[in-house]
């Protein structure tokens, strides 16, 4: 799919509740995602309310670092 396989992405406090390094947004998991099956997830938009939003919103960004 992609996706690097037994790849650990980040680091978080002893306890697991908060990320210290590379923390991600599930917009940004939506982005790697949606990147990984071709689609633009910039140019993918869906219409609310009379606007356009963009399912991934304006800070979803695509992980490269979890890519093969």
């Amino acid at each position: 799919g992609g996706v690097k396989r037994g790849h650990v992405f980040g680091d978080t406090d002893e306890l697991g509740y908060h990320a210290i390094e590379n923390p991600i947004h599930v917009h940004d998991v939506q982005a790697t995602m949606l990147h990984c099956l071709g689609i633009d997830h910039e140019g993918l938009t869906f219409r609310h309310k009379g606007r356009d939003f963009r399912l991934t919103d304006v800070a979803g960004e695509v992980i490269d670092g979890v890519l093969a």
